[in-house]
């Protein structure tokens, strides 16, 4: 049996520091360990053992889990994992998964063989626990003791995050690729200058209610507030570009949100302000309630000023920030952003029905 707390893990870290190629080869190695160790249970035991069985951890999993070189790098795993190691998982049980698990479900489900498929067994909340969840499939003593079960673990609570210092690959270094575009800084990540009174938005227009929009940035110098807005009307007037010195194309920030336009009139606040500092790195995502025009926004804060403070005053300085955002379609998943809490059985549900594309969960739609 191999245990797996995805949900704590650093994936930006790790990819960073390790690379691409530096994570496969540690899951190769894993899947060695797994035949070495079946050979050895078969001459224990007296009969063939092929097959161990997976538990993957989900607590912690959020929006940063779904990093794009992230993701790329799942897909890469499971296609070298399938073709080289078809028939050693006997059954992989992912349990607490979180409401953003529908998300990277149907990222990365496609691309899964049906008959790999088949083998999943997913769990929210305490369901695990339910009958039809881990005793079912594990021994009692053998179930890990974070799970409720007698097998003791030593495993690290709390999650890790690898130093920035250990990082030696940047955005532009990994995809080894070359038949696909490179996750470069130009090609996946944009740069903006926020400057005094000149944030820097960014206008994203929403077809279907119940689409997720995700963020990611670093904070490269100064800091901001972030803050996600939604426009009551279609924007129609033209963004005031802001020229700084040093961006490219010589536009540091691009504006939308004129002065005259105020909130809970002409705008409405969706996610609220969140102050964020040199040297952080967010990711994060909002479930739309309604469609139209969202405005994704950074704007200077001052940090020489008090940060419980709601009016935020400005100085020469500015800051700087690379990021990038995706709207991910209501149509790819529709029916499947629900509130763990009024389904809790919904991702079980879908172990039964691998094709249903979890449209058989329902309820509320989560603000995050």
């Amino acid at each position: 049996m191999y245990i797996l707390k995805l949900g704590e893990m650093d994936i930006k870290g790790l990819i960073k520091s390790g690379g691409e190629e530096g994570i496969l080869k540690q899951v190769l190695a894993v899947n060695e360990e797994g035949l070495r160790r079946c050979q050895w249970a078969t001459k224990s035991k007296g009969h063939p053992v092929s097959a161990c069985t997976c538990i993957v951890d989900l607590e912690g999993l959020s929006m940063r889990h779904l990093w794009r070189p992230g993701i790329k790098t799942l897909l890469r795993i499971i296609e070298v994992v399938e073709a080289n190691y078809p028939e050693t998982m006997g059954r992989l049980l992912i349990v607490r998964a979180p409401r953003v698990f529908p998300v990277l479900w149907t990222l990365v489900s496609p691309f899964i063989d049906e008959n790999t498929r088949q083998k999943f067994m997913i769990y929210g909340g305490k369901d695990y626990l339910a009958p039809g969840g881990l005793g079912d499939y594990v021994d009692e003593q053998y179930i890990p003791d974070f799970l409720g079960g007698e097998c003791y673990c030593d495993v690290y609570e709390g999650g890790q995050h690898v130093p920035k210092s250990y990082y030696h690959y940047h955005e532009d270094q990994l995809d080894s690729s070359p038949t696909e575009p490179p996750f470069s800084s130009e090609s996946l990540y944009q740069m903006a200058f926020v400057i005094k009174e000149w944030p820097h938005e960014l206008h994203l227009k929403v077809d279907e209610r119940g689409s997720v929009i995700t963020w990611d940035f670093d904070i490269l110098k100064g800091a901001v507030t972030f803050t996600v807005l939604r426009c009551r009307s279609p924007l129609t007037s033209e963004p005031h570009e802001h020229h700084v010195h040093g961006a490219a194309g010589g536009i540091g920030s691009t504006q939308y949100i004129s002065k005259d336009m105020v909130v809970g009139v002409d705008i409405s606040i969706v996610e609220p302000p969140c102050v964020c500092r040199d040297g952080n790195s967010v990711q994060g995502s909002h479930v739309t309630r309604q469609a139209g025009s969202y405005i994704l926004q950074w704007k200077f804060f001052d940090t020489t000023k008090s940060s419980h403070s709601l009016d935020f005053s400005f100085t020469s300085h500015k800051s700087k920030v690379m990021y990038y955002t995706e709207v991910l379609q209501s149509q790819g998943f529709k029916g499947s952003m629900t509130s763990l809490q009024s389904s809790q059985s919904g991702f079980s549900q879908l172990s039964h029905s691998q094709g249903s594309q979890m449209s058989g969960l329902t309820g509320s739609y989560p603000s995050r």
